[in-house]
Formats: structure tokens, C-alpha cells, sequence
């Protein structure tokens, strides 16, 4: 598992919303709120975790972009995420400025 996790660390990625766009037309992302763990949300997703999963979705900590905020991104291309690919998924979660 910790083979695993380190896999997906290296996958982590920075990018802009403009970049996000496509996956999230393909309804395939998903928006990982700030307090979860990307890499933690990620193995859960890969490794099929539904009760972890499910749960937080019933918190609503992980869900799809609501139409609010992907027309406050595209207001604001350059806003900044952190992201991991897990298949058919992308995972990403807005890094909050200070």
C-alpha cells in the first residue's frame, strides 16, 4: 500500500483550471475538498474503497463541480489545483491562496 501511495505522490500535479476544462466537459472530474488528503481520496477511489468513498460523499468532501463554481473558474482561468489522475478519474482539489 505504501508502494501504492508513493506511485500516486509522484503523479501529483499543479495545474491551472483552463486545464482541468476538458476532463470536467467528459463529466470525469471530481473536486476533492481542501481538508481531505489528495493521495489518501485517491487510493480509496483506485482501490475501491466504497464505504470510505460514499461517505464522503455523503459529507460532501469529494463531488462533482457544481455549475456555480465551474462558471466562477472560468471567470478565473489561472486558478491554481492540485490533481491526480485515477482512471477514469481526475481528482483535484483548488490550493487556496494565503
Amino acid at each position: 500500500m505504501s508502494d501504492f501511495k508513493a506511485q500516486l505522490k509522484e503523479q501529483l500535479a499543479e495545474v491551472d483550471w483552463k486545464d482541468l476544462i476538458p476532463h470536467a466537459q467528459r463529466d470525469a472530474l471530481i473536486i476533492v475538498h481542501p481538508q481531505l488528503d489528495l493521495i489518501e481520496v485517491g487510493c480509496a477511489i483506485a482501490l475501491d474503497d466504497t464505504f470510505l468513498v460514499q461517505n464522503w460523499i455523503s459529507e460532501q468532501l469529494i463531488k462533482k463541480p457544481s455549475s456555480e463554481e465551474l462558471s466562477n473558474w472560468n471567470e478565473e482561468p489561472e486558478i491554481k489545483f492540485k490533481t491526480l489522475i485515477v482512471q477514469p478519474f481526475v481528482i483535484a482539489s483548488v490550493i487556496l491562496s494565503i
